[in-house]
């Protein structure tokens, strides 16, 4: 299709869209850096349809094979896509645990109309801005005990939190937010003793970068239209597109270190107090013992 209308002039968010389909790419190691640079820079400079398909025509889509070119042809949009992210079936997990250790479920999943997740001196992630849902109304069942499990959720998701923290914390967003038509309903229940379960709402990574790169292009536009040179406009965009990908990249990594490390410093203390406390109780039980002696 792409071929009848090579000439059709296109939008920022056709660029956008092969600029995913390049960082799915590199981040499943189908290019390499200086690959990725080289089209992502010829995206954000292509007018027309007909420049941008060969960017993307040795690629498959989202991870779909056998692999396809980005369609650039105008499709109607519908009223959202939680219908089709309500899959039914079983699930593709059914439960997370992490005994002094951790787990992770994110990106592309179906999340089953019972998740069970269990945290001892562990952590977990439930991340499910990427999944599929095997029900409209799911219940994701918490325990932490000594750990710590974080729920992630998409906006439009509605979310309603039961459990019940017994010296620890199950924390409640902070306000109810009604969910979009169509969209699941997630149910966090579970209790958590010496830990914490959490539960927050935030954009997917993706939609982060766009916004971020969304504001970048409207700064460079605004300097651009001061300076009245639409083409160094052009030239900007590109490096200024490239190098934040490879910065984003980097802070994203800094900040799962820096998170991982936390939870790690957060756990050994929890260990510490805890032997401290034995400790105690065995001093004053060998001081009780030693006052009846003293006593007979």
């Amino acid at each position: 299709m792409t071929e009848e209308v090579p000439e059709l002039r296109a939008s920022d968010t056709d660029r956008e869209r092969v600029a995913e389909v390049l960082r799915e790419a590199v981040a499943e190691g189908r290019l390499d850096m200086e690959e990725f640079e080289e089209r992502l820079d010829a995206t954000y400079k292509a007018r027309t349809y007909g420049e941008l398909a060969p960017i993307t025509r040795d690629l498959p889509v989202a991870g779909v094979t056998p692999p396809s070119p980005v369609s650039m042809v105008k499709q109607p949009e519908g009223s959202g896509d939680w219908a089709g992210r309500i899959v039914g079936g079983e699930g593709s997990s059914q439960a997370g645990v992490a005994i002094m250790s951790g787990f992770e479920r994110k990106g592309r999943w179906t999340v089953p109309k019972r998740f069970t997740a269990v945290a001892f001196m562990g952590g977990g992630t439930i991340d499910l801005r990427e999944a599929d849902f095997a029900d409209r109304e799911v219940v994701i069942n918490c325990v932490a005990i000594m750990g710590g499990i974080e729920v992630i959720v998409p906006p439009g998701v509605e979310v309603d939190v039961r459990g019940i923290g017994i010296m620890g914390g199950f924390d409640h967003l902070s306000e109810y937010v009604p969910g979009d038509p169509g969209a699941p309903r997630v149910i966090v229940t579970g209790f958590a003793f010496w830990g914490g379960v959490s539960a927050e709402r935030k954009l997917t990574r993706a939609e982060r970068q766009r916004i971020k790169e969304q504001r970048r292009q409207e700064k460079l536009e605004r300097k651009a239209g001061r300076q009245g040179e639409q083409g160094e406009l052009e030239e900007l965009e590109g490096r200024s597109s490239a190098s934040s990908a490879h910065r984003d990249a980097l802070d994203q990594a800094r900040s799962i270190h820096r998170d991982a490390m936390e939870q790690h410093r957060e756990l050994m203390r929890q260990h510490r107090e805890e032997r401290e406390d034995r400790r105690r109780a065995r001093q004053d039980e060998r001081d009780e013992r030693r006052r009846r002696w003293d006593r007979e």
